[in-house]
């Protein structure tokens, strides 16, 4: 059964964590059977999130609730922004289908607002 859970170490993401220069990287994984099978790296700031690294092996559905559980995080503390610093351009193309960023864009805005769109798709 897949499951996404917040890591409360970095052990195996050191890169991930020196490469983005900072200590208070989050790591939260994609696990399916214990195993994990994806990951998003991110950290909070003042007024955004900012996104560092993730590997959805390809999944685009895994993609979408990988971001989507960050988002849930990032909004219930009052962030409302949510900024990509990718180290590979072409993870940028996903987040683009998915429908988090415009064509050019590395920064997804109004996450509150983008979460609750959702709610009339159930109608």
């Amino acid at each position: 059964m897949l499951e996404i859970q917040e890591r409360f170490d970095s052990a195996g993401y050191e890169h991930i964590v020196a490469a983005a220069g900072i200590n208070n990287v989050h790591i939260t994984e994609a696990l399916d059977s214990d195993k994990a099978i994806g990951f998003i790296a991110y950290a909070y700031e003042a007024e955004r999130t900012v996104v560092y690294d993730y590997d959805d092996g390809g999944d685009l559905m895994l993609c979408d609730g990988l971001v989507r559980s960050v988002m849930l995080k990032s909004a219930m503390k009052g962030i409302e922004t949510m900024v990509f610093e990718l180290p590979d351009e072409a993870k940028l193309a996903p987040l683009v289908k998915l429908r988090f960023l415009a064509e050019g864009s590395r920064v997804c805005e109004n996450i509150d607002g983008f979460l609750n769109a959702c709610e009339h798709c159930k109608k």
